[in-house]
């Protein structure tokens, strides 16, 4: 389990604007059809740009400049792994500046495949297959939920992200400096997650910015599916959660 530190390193406005352009064209190509984003903003840290869900299907998006003129955050590698783990498609997304501004070097949805760098059109991938949520998948959501319910407490999230195999989860600003989250998520008919093994060392990791932190566990479950004897999370379902709020983590006082 490796540590993650307040990232406060946003990109620079050259990056934003391509991102921007970007994500307009994903949203109006194919009047719309692209409505179930799972990331749509620029805050820190980068496995993809964008992502979103169509259908039964995941993409993961990379964008990147055609002529190398700007910053690109993040990696190829690092998109490959929440692809590969998510169970979904890598995506490069080429752009270049026009005088009109940013926009994609290639037509239609301007996506290419990350490892045969041809064109790819998202549509043709859906199938009527259930599938059920990955583990990055179930994390990533539950990051999500703990994240919109410290906005809807009025505190101020610094950056999050859904990787299971870092931690912590989320940074907030409750009024009084930085905090920290750990989130967990399960699957009914577990109701409850563990706290990590490692948590004294997340806590040493995080102490140069806070000795505040938290504990955050979310047990999901289909909606539709809550009275069955096989609990399935499937991809594109509505569910149901089950989350009491932020668990104050009492730490150690002193560090090795």
């Amino acid at each position: 389990m490796s540590q993650y530190p307040m990232d406060l390193q946003h990109p620079d406005e050259d990056f934003v604007a391509c991102w921007r352009a970007a994500g307009v064209h994903l949203s109006e190509f194919g009047d719309g059809v692209v409505n179930n984003w799972l990331r749509a903003h620029v805050s820190p840290p980068f496995m993809e740009h964008l992502s979103f869900r169509l259908g039964n299907q995941l993409f993961f998006i990379r964008i990147e400049d055609e002529d190398d003129r700007i910053q690109i955050p993040g990696s190829r590698n690092s998109l490959e792994l929440i692809a590969s783990n998510s169970k979904g498609h890598a995506c490069l997304m080429p752009m270049k500046m026009t005088s009109d501004g940013w926009s994609p070097s290639y037509s239609g949805w301007g996506l290419l495949d990350l490892n045969t760098n041809r064109p790819i059109d998202p549509a043709e991938f859906i199938t009527d297959v259930q599938i059920e949520m990955t583990d990055w998948e179930l994390q990533d959501f539950a990051v999500q939920v703990v994240r919109q319910l410290i906005e809807k407490e009025g505190f101020s999230v610094i950056s999050w992200h859904g990787n299971p195999e870092t931690s912590p989860s989320i940074w907030f600003d409750a009024g009084k400096g930085p905090e920290w989250v750990v989130v967990r998520a399960v699957r009914y008919p577990v109701e409850s997650a563990l706290i990590p093994l490692d948590i004294d060392e997340i806590a040493q990791t995080c102490r140069f910015m806070s000795e505040i932190g938290h504990f955050a566990s979310v047990a999901v479950i289909c909606e539709d599916g809550m009275f069955e004897a096989e609990n399935l999370v499937l991809r594109g379902h509505a569910l149901h959660v089950r989350y009491l709020g932020l668990e104050r983590l009492e730490l150690p006082h002193n560090f090795i």
